[in-house]
């Protein structure tokens, strides 16, 4: 897949894409990542990528001439969507990233300021995305979020796929509780039943757990699941992305 983020601040991605799961597969060629800063691409000496709003209100509008510009400049994949991440749009979730994780090529807008110009949603867009129901200070985060939930889904970026069935919101049910050594900290213990050896006892423990721990924090998950089906996956389930 290749990626480009157009952003005012590339900078702000250069720590996140060199260390960790990006890092590890922008290395083995699983996708290729290219920033793109609309202020290259305007035409003042100034550089200036925004302006007033028509009709007045606070603050100012990112520009549609270096937006438009900056993304007509990119080599074009098929098929490809130009997101624009922004609290307007459709919430991240699971089912988006594995809708995304099908594209040749995503082209992502961070937005900054108090917006942008509707004519880019309007004409240049194809999908807003938004992080949740909350404003932050530019568009770069939900960017790196969005990246992230879509990277770790392509073949061989995680090192264990199967963890990838198994855990939170891939069948509508949030993850199970998780222990490692010691079997014993400061008195507690681990549940006897992950010790036991008994795959059968474990899968069935931990899918109880799973529909506990959703029934308690998350109940509106619950309409699209059947407490029947099993969890997915065989008798093992290995997480951890890091």
């Amino acid at each position: 897949m290749r990626i480009d983020v157009v952003t005012l601040f590339p900078e702000f991605f250069q720590s996140p894409m060199d260390c960790s799961l990006l890092g590890r597969a922008i290395a083995r060629g699983i996708f290729t990542i290219a920033f793109t800063n609309p202020r290259d691409f305007t035409r003042d000496r100034h550089r200036r990528v925004d302006d007033e709003p028509y009709g007045g209100g606070a603050g100012m509008l990112l520009k549609p001439e270096p937006i438009f510009a900056a993304v007509e400049s990119l080599p074009v994949c098929s098929p490809r969507e130009i997101i624009f991440v922004s609290p307007q749009g459709e919430p991240m979730g699971q089912q988006l990233f594995q809708e995304l994780a099908g594209l040749a090529q995503m082209v992502i807008l961070c937005g900054s300021y108090e917006g942008v110009d509707q004519r880019v949603c309007d004409h240049l867009v194809t999908r807003e995305v938004s992080l949740g129901d909350f404003v932050l200070t530019s568009g770069e985060i939900p960017a790196l979020a969005l990246i992230n939930g879509v990277v770790r889904l392509l073949p061989g970026t995680v090192g264990k796929e199967e963890s990838l069935k198994a855990e939170s919101f891939e069948t509508h049910l949030l993850d199970y509780p998780q222990y490692t050594r010691p079997a014993e900290f400061r008195g507690w213990r681990v549940p006897e039943v992950l010790l036991s050896g008994n795959h059968q006892a474990i899968a069935q423990w931990r899918h109880q757990q799973q529909w506990q721990r959703t029934q308690e924090r998350r109940p509106d998950l619950l309409a699209d699941c059947d407490q029947d089906t099993p969890a997915p996956g065989n008798s093992r389930y290995d997480a951890g992305d890091f």
